[in-house]
């Protein structure tokens, strides 16, 4: 079981993050009928699968920033609503590719896709989905949007490989862990506030804020979900804690456990993680480990830390309702508890 850390902030995370909901409703609405229209095929399976994800409650945080994004930078066009649908149907490709590399069972408390459907047709609906991405990507008609979503796609799967090159492996450093989710889960926060800006045709330094804000604030949501795992409170969470171990996933609570424990620790490590030798008490004397060596309050503060660098990216920004629902974003990222 998990051992649930506090963190210490003044309101209910949910609450930071209303001012975004509320300032991004209308066009999510757009988006949402969007993604419901481009993801139907006469391959009757496809629907049915990509259905099976898309409609199972995740908050659609990446395009509710696309659209923050190009609401701060003053655009008054409609681009970005099939924008942040690209980047949502980019977000439901990788986590049907994710649990095909990862073996998942479940995804949001439901049964993986690939559990219900097999692997190749999880593969294969994923592969849809980013040829739709890549169809309203076109019909936007902006190559330099083109050109950021795009990159991420290539990122992000550069980051699936590191990621399973690591798998399992103890000795990855906290540095190789960070290129791993600023590839893996960063490259699309950090493009889908960049492309806001881009389909506004604002000044280079505005897009580069807008890709610092995105990509601190995906390091910071990935570290508080490593925590999370151990650390969560499964009722609130909507899924079981320890999923990361019980998958043997090497991630930053892990990798500080290890590198400061003893010689006795790094064997039950090397037990679970590597040889997958888990017992029925191990979930919870990992967690009396990360414990002991203060990895899950590290890891928390780390999060913290490229929160607040997020935060920063937006100074050059005048203060608008748009500006405060980002912040705000970051605020729920690093203090979330679901």
């Amino acid at each position: 079981m998990g051992v649930v850390v506090s963190f210490d902030e003044s309101r209910d995370p949910a609450q930071s993050l209303k001012p975004l909901l509320d300032l991004v409703a209308d066009d999510m609405g757009g988006v949402n009928r969007l993604i419901l229209d481009k993801a139907v095929s006469d391959v009757e399976m496809i629907p049915t699968l990509a259905h099976h994800l898309i409609d199972s409650g995740g908050k659609r945080l990446r395009p509710m920033l696309t659209i923050a994004g190009a609401k701060l930078a003053g655009y008054t066009g409609d681009g970005h609503v099939k924008l942040a649908a690209v980047v949502e149907f980019m977000h439901t490709a990788t986590l049907l590719h994710d649990d095909v590399v990862d073996e998942s069972d479940q995804r949001r408390g439901k049964a993986a896709a690939r559990k219900i459907w097999g692997n190749q047709a999880a593969v294969l609906v994923g592969d849809f989905l980013l040829g739709q991405a890549f169809r309203m990507m076109v019909e936007v008609g902006s190559l330099p949007c083109l050109k950021i979503l795009s990159n991420a796609a290539a990122v992000i799967a550069e980051g699936e490989v590191m990621q399973l090159a690591a798998a399992k492996n103890t000795s990855t450093t906290e540095d190789e862990y960070l290129a791993i989710i600023n590839a893996k889960t960063a490259a699309l926060f950090s493009a889908a506030g960049e492309v806001g800006a881009a389909i506004a045709q604002r000044p280079h330094a505005e897009q580069a804020a807008l890709k610092a804000y995105g990509r601190n604030l995906g390091i910071a949501f990935q570290l508080v979900d490593d925590a999370l795992d151990y650390a969560g409170d499964s009722s609130r969470l909507g899924k079981s804690v320890g999923d990361d171990f019980r998958e043997g996933k090497i991630t930053l609570p892990v990798i500080l456990s290890f590198r400061r424990g003893n010689t006795e620790e790094r064997a039950f490590w090397k037990r679970t993680l590597v040889d997958g030798e888990i017992a029925d008490a191990d979930l919870e004397q990992a967690v009396v480990l990360m414990r002991k060596h203060k990895a899950l309050e590290a890891t928390l503060e780390r999060a913290r830390t490229y929160g607040s660098i997020a935060s920063d990216a937006l100074a050059i920004f005048p203060d608008s309702r748009a500006k405060q629902a980002l912040l705000d974003a970051v605020t729920f990222c690093v203090s979330r508890a679901h």
